[in-house]
C-alpha cells in the first residue's frame, strides 16, 4: 500500500480515473503481461488512479485467484506512481473475501460494488458495506447503482463509517445526488468524496461539476487516452469550447454506439483497446463481442476524435 492516504491522492486528480480492461490470451486464460502493459501505458499517459478488476475489468468473470493476480499485476505496473483501487462485490462474505485478497495484493483501496442480485433495504445495505469496510485497513468507495441505491440518510451513515471515504454514483439521479451532497455536508463536515460513475461519464460531467463532483471514471481513457485527457483538461481549465466540441463530435456519438448492444460498456471498450494495437483478447461470457460493423464505426469515431484534437491545436 502506498503511504499517502487514498482520499488525499484522489482529491485533486491530474487526469481521469482509469478502469483497465482485463487481458486474456488466445485460450481465454489471463494474460498478465498484456495486462501490465495496458496498466503501465495508462499510468504513463496520465491516469490519476487505476481501478483494477472492477466493472470494465470484468470483475464478474474472474475467479478469486485471477482477481488477486490482476490486482497484484496492476500494483506492480503502477509502481506507486498512482493509487490502485480494486473491486469487491457479491454477497457480504464474498465481498469481504475479495477485499482481503485485494489488501494482500497491495491495493490502496476498494470499490465496493452492489451486492449480488438481492434487493435489500437501507438497513441491510448499510450493514453490508460496514462489514466490508471493517474487514481490512483499506479505504472504501461505495458504488451506487442498480440494486444499491441509497437515501441521503444512509449516505450520511456511510460517511460516518470508519474506512468509507466516498460514493461513486452510477445511477444518474442528479436531484438525489444534490440531496446526498447537502445532507453529508450538513451532518458530516469533512472531505467525503463523490464520483461520477455513469457509462461514458464525460457525457454528464458538466452537470456533475455543477454539484461540486469533479471525479469521474473514463472508459474512453482505456483506448483513446489523448481524447480523454483533452476533455479532462478542458474541464479543469474551463475551456468549454473544447469540451463542447468533444461532446458533440465524439462522446455523444460514442454513447450512441455503445447503446447499440448489451454489454458494450465493456466489450466495445475492449475492442477499442485492440484497435489501438494491444491484444487484450475477447470478453468472457455472458458478455459477447461487438458486431464487426460497430467495431468499424468505433475506429472511425476514434479518428474523428483525433481530428477534433488536431483542429484544436
Amino acid at each position: 500500500m502506498t503511504p499517502a492516504p487514498l482520499a488525499a491522492r484522489l482529491r485533486d486528480p491530474r487526469g481521469p480515473l482509469f478502469f483497465p480492461v482485463t487481458a486474456y490470451g488466445p485460450g481465454g486464460a489471463l494474460d498478465l503481461d498484456a495486462y501490465r502493459t495496458h496498466v503501465r501505458r495508462g499510468v504513463e499517459a496520465g491516469a490519476a488512479a487505476v481501478f483494477a478488476a472492477c466493472g470494465t475489468g470484468e470483475f464478474h468473470a474472474l475467479l478469486p485467484e485471477e482477481f488477486e493476480a490482476c490486482v497484484r499485476a496492476a500494483v506492480e505496473a503502477a509502481d506507486g506512481r498512482v493509487p490502485v483501487v480494486a473491486g469487491a462485490g457479491y454477497g457480504t462474505a464474498l465481498a469481504v473475501r475479495y477485499a482481503r485478497l485485494a489488501e494482500a495484493a497491495g491495493a490502496d483501496g476498494l470499490l465496493a460494488m452492489p451486492p449480488y442480485l438481492v434487493l435489500a433495504g437501507q438497513e441491510g445495505l448499510l450493514r453490508h458495506y460496514r462489514e466490508v469496510a471493517a474487514a481490512t485497513a483499506l479505504p472504501v468507495i461505495v458504488y451506487q447503482r442498480d440494486n444499491a441505491v441509497f437515501t441521503p440518510e444512509t449516505v450520511v451513515e456511510l460517511a460516518r463509517t470508519e474506512g468509507v471515504i466516498g460514493l461513486k454514483d452510477g445511477l444518474g439521479d442528479l436531484d438525489l445526488m444534490q440531496r446526498v451532497v447537502s445532507a453529508v455536508r450538513t451532518e458530516v463536515p469533512g472531505d467525503f468524496l463523490y464520483f461520477n460513475g455513469l457509462p461514458t461519464a464525460e457525457q454528464t460531467q458538466l452537470a456533475y461539476r455543477a454539484l461540486g463532483i469533479t471525479l469521474y471514471s473514463s472508459a474512453v481513457f482505456c483506448f483513446a487516452p489523448e481524447i480523454a485527457l483533452a476533455f479532462h483538461r478542458s474541464l479543469h481549465t474551463g475551456d468549454l469550447t473544447v469540451a463542447h466540441r468533444l461532446l458533440d463530435g465524439f462522446y455523444g456519438p460514442f454513447a450512441d454506439l455503445r447503446a447499440q448492444g448489451r454489454g458494450y460498456a465493456v466489450s466495445l471498450v475492449k475492442a477499442g483497446v485492440r484497435l489501438r494495437g494491444l491484444d487484450v483478447g475477447e470478453v468472457r461470457p455472458p458478455l459477447h463481442e461487438p458486431a464487426d460493423d460497430h467495431v468499424k464505426q468505433l475506429a472511425r469515431l476514434v479518428e474523428r476524435g483525433q481530428a477534433l484534437l488536431e483542429g484544436d491545436a
